[in-house]
C-alpha cells in the first residue's frame, strides 16, 4: 500500500533540506503527541546510519517500531526504513530545484505485509484509503505551506 504526496515550498531547496534535516524537533515534535522516541545510534551529524526506537499508542495497542535513515543524499533525498507489527514500511522525501527560490517537495509513504495480521491491517487500511491519502496530502500540505512561511522570513 502506497501514500505519495507532492507540494512546491516557497524557498531554495538546501534550505528545505536543511529543515528536514532538524530531527531534533521532529523528535520533540512526536514527543509532545504521545510518542516515545529514543536515539540509538552513535552518529553526530545527520546520515545514512541514524536510528530511533519508537513507543506509541494507537487505537488503546501499544505499538514499538525501529526507524532508521538508509538513504541519505543532500539536498536531494531521504529515505527511511521502519520496521513494525509485521510490516515494513517505507517512507522517501525527494526534493527538486524548481527554480532559485522554489522547491518541490514530494513524499511517499509504501508499506509492505510480513505476516497474516499484517495482511489483514494493510487490507482494513485499503477500504479507508481515500480518506487517508485525503489526510496525507492534507498533512503534507500543511508542513509544506508552514515550512515555505517560516524559510522565507529567514532571507
Amino acid at each position: 500500500m502506497k501514500f505519495s504526496a507532492q507540494e512546491d515550498v516557497s524557498a531554495p531547496i538546501e534550505q528545505v533540506f536543511e529543515a528536514l534535516c532538524d530531527f531534533e524537533t521532529f523528535e520533540r515534535l512526536a514527543m509532545r503527541r504521545g510518542a516515545e522516541l529514543q536515539r540509538v545510534d552513535p552518529l553526530a551529524r545527520a546520515g545514512a546510519g541514524m536510528r530511533w526506537k519508537v513507543k506509541y499508542t494507537t487505537r488503546g495497542r501499544r505499538r514499538i517500531f525501529d526507524l532508521e535513515l538508509t538513504e541519505f543524499d543532500p539536498p536531494n533525498q531521504m529515505l527511511f526504513s521502519a520496521n513494525f507489527s509485521g510490516i515494513d514500511a517505507a517512507f522517501t522525501v525527494d526534493l527538486l530545484a524548481l527554480s532559485r527560490n522554489r522547491t518541490r517537495l514530494a513524499v511517499a509513504l509504501e508499506m509492505k505485509p510480513l505476516n497474516l495480521s499484517a495482511r489483514l491491517l494493510i487490507q482494513s487500511l485499503k477500504l479507508a484509503k481515500s480518506s487517508l491519502t485525503k489526510k496525507f496530502k492534507g498533512r503534507v500540505a500543511d508542513y509544506a505551506e508552514n515550512l515555505g512561511e517560516r524559510l522565507q522570513s529567514t532571507f
